[in-house]
């Protein structure tokens, strides 16, 4: 009797550290701030199969997971082109990626991709993850969800997650521009005030 209590005992110890491992293991997918990004090559709506590399010239990225389904993202395109227009030329282009499940969310098809991004007139490259090999890497859980690289050392090192900026309502009530500051902080040379915000948006659809 006093073995079976002891091995359930020892039972119940190893499932709870497995249990544990497992959420910590949850909790940390994805990039955190510091970390270097891979590259990616997922197809534009031009047809045309798009790389960081590509990039030859650029000092980083302004990498945003969004869909043309999303309430949250549909509300921030005019803002996420106007950021392009301001940082693309200064070495901070815009990539848009498209992370969810087509057959799950039809809206989001390529072909939806391609008359959105022609409707809205996107400045920058709109990629599908049409494997849903990309977003799961970044950590991305929703549209939209932003990821600020800089380019170092040949890497890609993340330096800001989160939210555009903090009124996905209303852009001319916006107090705090997180992505705008992140990137003039790094134009200048300066520290990030606000390296990790909270994204504001729908789930990504697997």
């Amino acid at each position: 009797m006093k073995k079976t209590i002891k091995l359930i005992s020892v039972l119940v110890i190893v499932l709870s550290l497995s249990a544990f491992t497992i959420a910590k293991s949850n909790n940390d997918d994805g990039y955190k701030i510091g970390d270097a990004a891979e590259d990616f090559s997922l197809k534009n709506i031009d047809e045309e199969m798009l790389s960081l590399a590509d990039y030859k010239d650029a000092k980083g990225f302004i990498v945003i997971f969004t869909c043309n389904t999303c309430p949250y993202a549909v509300m921030y395109e005019d803002r996420i082109t106007a950021l392009n227009n301001k940082y693309a030329s200064k070495g901070y282009p815009v990539i848009a990626i498209m992370p969810n499940n087509t057959s799950v969310q039809p809206g989001d098809s390529f072909e939806a991709m391609k008359q959105r991004a022609k409707e809205k007139g996107f400045t920058f490259p709109y990629l599908i993850d049409a494997q849903q090999t990309v977003y799961p890497k970044f950590g991305a859980t929703k549209t939209p969800h932003v990821f600020i690289l800089q380019k170092s050392d040949g890497l890609n090192i993340v330096e800001y997650i989160g939210a555009i900026d903090d009124n996905y309502k209303d852009a001319s009530a916006v107090k705090t521009k997180y992505v705008e500051d992140a990137v003039d902080a790094l134009l200048n040379g300066e520290d990030i005030l606000h390296t990790e915000t909270k994204a504001i948006g729908c789930s990504i659809k697997a």
